[in-house]
């Protein structure tokens, strides 16, 4: 039986890691047979790649190249962990995937989405996520977030400036418009419990139709 991939996007401070770890767990829980990562990363060669691009001291660092690497982890780890994951029957949880590299280097680097999504389909070839939930938050707030949040380790996307986070949520929005049927918008200025319970909601209806 062929599994299911689920991924979790959105801005910097939305919540998505700490909702996605907690609604693993609640489903582990229900003895579902989850498996969580996250991009870039995942594996050692992607976690290699991941200290590359987020390292604060690279600002040096070309858009198109960004783009490139993070495609280089996706595949990576694709091949490495997710579809052997996929093939044995698990759900796969992923915290970013394809969606953030049209985000943030298509849209808010200004590429283009249509030339990210050529690099990313050449590294992803047919495996796209079933379902995707995008946490909505104002890029603001997000970043408040992450300032108030002192154990949370800040890399090179976070010292962006607001407006570049402006683009990434546009770039999002645009995204939930063009692919509606796999991206379900979960609002993520509310409390912790709420958010999770909203997003709990979208992949138990999900679930049970499996």
């Amino acid at each position: 039986m062929e599994g299911y991939f689920i991924t979790f996007e959105g801005g910097e401070g939305a919540g998505k890691t700490s909702v996605l770890h907690t609604l693993a767990k609640q489903l582990k829980d229900k003895g579902y047979d989850i498996l969580t990562t996250r991009e870039p990363g995942g594996i050692k060669i992607a976690e290699e790649i991941r200290s590359i691009i987020l390292d604060k001291s690279h600002t040096m660092m070309d858009a198109y190249t960004e783009a490139l690497l993070y495609a280089a982890a996706r595949r990576q780890h694709l091949t490495e962990k997710v579809i052997p994951a996929l093939q044995s029957g698990k759900i796969v949880i992923c915290d970013r995937f394809i969606d953030s590299s049209l985000a943030y280097q298509g849209y808010a680097r200004g590429i283009g989405m249509q030339e990210v999504l050529a690099i990313n389909q050449f590294a992803i070839q047919s495996y796209w996520p079933q379902l995707t939930l995008y946490l909505d938050i104002d890029p603001k707030k997000g970043l408040e977030r992450i300032q108030a949040n002192k154990t949370r380790e800040t890399n090179r996307l976070d010292a962006e400036s607001l407006s570049f986070h402006r683009k990434v949520r546009a770039g999002y929005h645009q995204l939930a418009k063009q692919y509606p049927e796999r991206i379900q918008t979960v609002n993520a200025d509310q409390p912790f419990d709420r958010v999770l319970d909203d997003s709990m909601e979208v992949i138990s209806n999900l679930l049970t139709k499996l």
